[in-house]
Parts: structure tokens; C-alpha cells; sequence
């Protein structure tokens, strides 16, 4: 499981002109199976993603799809962890060590 975390790099004018891409771009990684949860942070200096996969560099080369990075309004900071304790609703995604 990774955390990414997104820093915005430009004024908030310049990300919400990409706010609609990256919404799409969300909705396709929802749709995929690969983000379980995101949302911005508050305040409002970037967003954090939950998402699954075995494999970090295919996760690095999906967050450099994003239209945020594309764009140039947002870094990217990936932190991989093993989700040994889950919610319920989250125990398809528990690892053991």
C-alpha cells in the first residue's frame, strides 16, 4: 500500500486551471481498482492519495500521469507501508509481514 503525498507547487489559480483533468485522472485510478481514498489537505497545500499495488514504480509512474505533475502545479512524495491492520471494510487490502 502507498501514501502519496501531494505538495502544490504553484498559486491555486494555476491548480484549480488542472482541478478538472486531475479529477478525471482520479476517477480513472477509482475506476482501475488502484486509489481506495484521497482528498486535499487542509489547509489547502496539496492532497493525500491512499492507494494499492504491489509494485512502487509502477505507482511513481502513475502519479507522473497526473495532469497536477503534467501541469506543473504539484510534487509528488510516495511512502510505501504494509498494511498488517485494516478497518472491515478494508481487510481485502491487509498484508502480512
Amino acid at each position: 500500500m502507498f501514501v502519496l503525498e501531494l505538495s502544490y507547487t504553484a498559486l491555486l489559480d494555476r491548480v484549480d486551471a488542472a482541478l478538472e483533468a486531475h479529477v478525471a485522472w482520479l476517477d480513472a485510478q477509482y475506476e482501475a481498482g488502484v486509489f481506495i481514498a484521497s482528498g486535499r489537505k487542509n489547509p489547502r497545500d496539496g492532497g493525500v492519495i491512499l492507494a494499492v499495488g504491489d509494485d512502487r514504480a509502477a505507482i511513481e509512474g502513475l502519479a507522473a500521469t497526473d495532469p497536477f505533475v503534467v501541469h506543473g502545479v504539484c510534487a509528488y512524495r510516495i511512502t510505501e507501508f504494509i498494511a498488517t491492520k485494516t478497518s472491515q471494510a478494508l481487510a481485502p487490502y491487509r498484508q502480512q509481514l
